[in-house]
């Protein structure tokens, strides 16, 4: 009997709605002071949401509270602007 392959996680960018292989994709995770981090590794815990590596998906997940819900915290103005100058140095779509 032949092993099946395994196929690689995907996941769904919360702004564009795209299903994407999980490593493609970048993830954020709510940590227990309410703060949103990015994890770099995947593996920090605490509820986690992702994002295409594109300027555009960050702005709109930034912009429409999309990040606040699906991260289940209300971010705070300086971990948003955070977020946002990281967007800056991504490229565009």
């Amino acid at each position: 009997m032949r092993a099946q392959s395994k196929h690689p996680p995907q996941r769904t960018c919360i702004a564009c709605r795209q299903i994407k292989d999980k490593k493609a994709l970048i993830r954020l995770v709510s940590t227990e002071s309410g703060i949103a981090e990015i994890d770099v590794f995947g593996k920090k815990p605490g509820r986690g949401a992702y994002l295409c590596p594109q300027k555009t998906c960050w702005e709109l997940a930034l912009k429409k509270s999309r990040l606040d819900y699906a991260l289940r915290t209300k971010l705070r103005d300086d971990n948003r602007q955070i977020l946002r100058e990281y967007s800056h140095n991504l490229e565009e779509s």
